[in-house]
């Protein structure tokens, strides 16, 4: 029968913010990570109230079916929690937390999950995204209207859609059910990893056998703060098997790890901490973390941002459209100042055997001549000595039309005197 044979659980605050947010456990069957929302005062009491009642909770279950309703109940009473907890401590309001769990039931994993961290399943060497953001910008991306890269560096990507909190009595979950093949390795992990560093990163760490998985946690997370990791950075990773690689410890990481402390909260300072710049060089990355906010997922708020998005959309083609249209008409201009230039220009050369003088100077411009015949004399250029016949063939140039005509007169004494 196959187990988690191994599991590790790292959190870190990240290289910006000034406290930690997330929370993770490693359970004896149930696991899960939690990301409080950062624009809200207590985002770490919300992840904390979360992440304890649900280790709290840990047990087996005996079918697939009563372990997706059990994952469902225990997000709701985690978001009853968190309202009773708003309730006593009004300057909470409007603490939020997202949360994914798995647990293993016979040879399927059951997964609940609620908000914007993520569950991968790292099997075969290809990595997979089991769960789906609920956010504004994977909304857009459903519906076609952005693509996944876009939504990466969209001005609304942090707007959440679902999330545990007193803004919900009764949240929406997802679950999920999948197999449990041995070998395969499962990733939880907060969007202080998955904003901020490439899936491919991400594979090649699940991808080594020779380490532990704290050190493969902690490959992750230094794979964060090597990007700069303005956001928190919380990772769970469980390993399935048929006989235990290490000794199974439930263990609580994160703001759970801490005892609880209803204080008053003075607003939090917005950060403008410079990002280092691998980090800005990324194509896809925010150079700092953005507040998180909810939204009631309602029509009628959904389509206000859609018709937000639609503006922005429109005024960044109009920008563009009028930067290229800048770009052309100093083109335009510049390739026009230039050609003017060129008139100024004369020189001798050979036109129909003949040598002639042209205005202008011997190159193109894609297809436009910069020259052209003014002057062609009677002299031919054969008529010429060889040192004067290679001169004129490689033409001569002359800064006035009165110096040019000068030059052919003197090449016709030339020619008449052989």
């Amino acid at each position: 029968m196959t187990k988690f044979v191994r599991a590790g659980a790292v959190s870190h605050v990240g290289r910006v913010r000034s406290n930690n947010q997330d929370s993770g456990f490693v359970g004896t069957h149930l696991h899960g990570v939690a990301d409080g929302m950062g624009g809200h005062a207590g985002g770490d009491v919300a992840s904390s109230i979360a992440v304890k009642h649900l280790a709290d909770s840990d047990q087996s279950f005996a079918t697939v079916e009563e372990a997706r309703e059990a994952l469902e109940d225990l997000l709701h009473e985690a978001n009853e929690l968190i309202i009773e907890a708003v309730a006593e401590h009004p300057e909470l309001k409007g603490m939020g937390t997202t949360a994914d769990l798995i647990t293993l039931v016979g040879d399927e994993l059951v997964i609940g999950h609620i908000g914007d961290s993520r569950v991968y399943r790292y099997h075969d060497d290809e990595m997979t995204q089991i769960t789906v953001d609920h956010t504004f910008v994977q909304r857009l991306v459903d519906a076609g209207r952005i693509t996944p890269e876009e939504a990466l560096v969209h001005p609304r990507r942090s707007v959440l859609m679902r999330v545990l909190g007193d803004v919900e009595t009764d949240p929406d979950v997802d679950t999920y059910v999948q197999p449990a093949v041995a070998g395969d390795r499962w990733l939880l992990c907060s969007d202080g990893l998955a904003s901020y560093v490439d899936e491919s990163a991400i594979a090649e760490v699940l991808g080594r056998r020779s380490e532990s998985s704290r050190e493969l946690c902690d490959d992750l997370v230094q794979l964060a703060l090597d990007n700069g990791a303005p956001d928190n950075v919380t990772v769970v990773l469980l390993e399935i098997g048929d006989e235990p690689l290490e000794q199974m410890r439930p263990r609580i990481v994160g703001a759970a790890s801490n005892p609880l402390r209803y204080t008053s909260r003075a607003p939090r300072r917005r950060v403008t901490r410079i990002v280092p710049d691998v980090l800005q060089s990324r194509r896809r990355l925010a150079a700092r973390p953005e507040n998180e906010e909810f939204v009631p997922p309602s029509d009628e708020f959904l389509e206000q941002l859609i018709a937000e998005d639609r503006r922005r959309r429109r005024w960044r083609r109009v920008t563009w459209a009028a930067a290229v249209l800048l770009v052309l008409g100093l083109i335009a201009g510049a390739s026009t100042l230039a050609y003017s230039w060129t008139q100024t220009q004369y020189y001798v050369g050979v036109s129909d055997e003949h040598v002639a003088v042209y205005q202008g100077v011997r190159a193109t411009l894609g297809p436009i001549e910069l020259s052209h015949v003014v002057e062609r004399s009677e002299v031919r250029v054969d008529e010429l000595p060889a040192y004067q016949h290679s001169q004129v063939q490689q033409t001569i140039p002359f800064a006035t039309l009165e110096d040019a005509q000068a030059l052919v007169e003197r090449l016709r004494d030339v020619a008449d005197h052989r």
